[in-house]
């Protein structure tokens, strides 16, 4: 694992203050524990806005990678009771939640609209790696030594410090595994890779679909044209005991089904998004099966056969997906 600010001093000594600024550790948020479930979370809303942009040489590089979109996309804090409520119905089975309305899950289409990551790409592999590995990438990805490649070490520290903020947080709130580092390695290779399937595999998002559950409050300067994710901003949050009651008296009337119509008018929808099979970020993988939620795409759902998810390998999950 790798300390972030570490990476922080690295991209000081890469491209100076433009993008050295210190950042102030977010405060940690432990879950309340409930039954033996123990949920910790952390925003790195605040860490994202004080790093900033990238600096104007950088920029491009960046975009390439087809990650920008994360810059803008992290919340200050997080609902704990609601994320609560809703990992306790999680069944990881069959990649859903399952309510009193029947399955919910999240879809492709939902990181498309919500984080405007690119959900056509390839698959990324990476291996565990021997800490001697880890010594070496380390050294040749972000030695920070002036030279006419300085500007793509930067690039490699700010797109890992942005990858350690949004898609790739964990609960240490200032570490993150340091295999993501492979993903940077050719900027020009990243930008093949579907990005929306890491955010798939790693993320979920809630308010999209029970407004009437969780306690965002719509952004007032929101358009269409903007990630879907910026529509909401953080308000105060309810005990976990209020979002569990409001869940279990769930009716469909109340859910939105298709919460992205009229952004789909700005960013259409991807054909793509109905692929049925596994989807694999390196080692991690998981089922997405959009016939079992249907109604999400606007049609009516019918009672499917148990699922067949025979252990195949991770180049039939290429192939497939291909």
């Amino acid at each position: 694992m790798v300390r972030t600010r570490s990476l922080g001093r690295a991209l000081d000594q890469a491209i100076g203050k433009a993008l050295g600024k210190r950042e102030a550790s977010d405060d940690d948020n432990d879950a309340p524990k409930r039954n033996v479930i123990e949920l910790k979370l952390f925003s790195h809303g605040r860490k994202m806005t004080k790093f900033g942009r990238p600096a104007p040489k950088i920029e491009g590089l960046v975009a390439t990678s087809r990650l920008s979109p994360l810059i803008a996309c992290s919340l200050d804090t997080i609902d704990r009771g609601l994320m609560f409520a809703f990992v306790e119905r999680w069944h990881k089975e069959t990649s859903s939640f399952h309510l009193p309305v029947g399955e919910v899950t999240i879809t492709l289409d939902d990181v498309a609209s919500l984080l405007h990551l690119s959900i056509i790409g390839v698959f990324h592999s990476f291996a565990l790696l021997h800490i001697d590995d880890v010594v070496y990438m380390l050294v040749e990805l972000l030695e920070t030594k002036i030279n006419a490649c300085h500007w793509i070490i930067a690039v490699r520290a700010y797109l890992l410090h942005l990858l350690g903020c949004t898609l790739f947080a964990n609960k240490s709130a200032t570490h993150m595994h340091v295999v993501f580092l492979d993903a940077p390695r050719d900027l020009t290779q990243s930008g093949t890779y579907a990005w929306g399937i890491a955010a798939l595999v790693y993320i979920i998002c809630i308010y999209e679909h029970f407004l009437y559950i969780g306690s965002a409050i719509a952004a007032e300067d929101y358009d269409e044209r903007r990630l879907h994710a910026c529509r909401w901003t953080s308000s105060k949050t309810l005990p976990v005991s209020t979002y569990c009651r409001g869940l279990d008296r769930l009716t469909p009337d109340v859910v939105c089904w298709i919460p992205y119509g009229d952004h789909h008018s700005f960013r259409e929808f991807k054909v793509i998004s109905l692929f049925s099979g596994h989807l694999r970020w390196g080692p991690l993988t998981v089922i997405h099966r959009p016939e079992s939620v249907v109604r999400q795409f606007g049609y009516i759902q019918t009672i499917l056969p148990h699922p067949a998810t025979p252990l195949i390998s991770v180049e039939e999950m290429d192939d497939r997906w291909m």
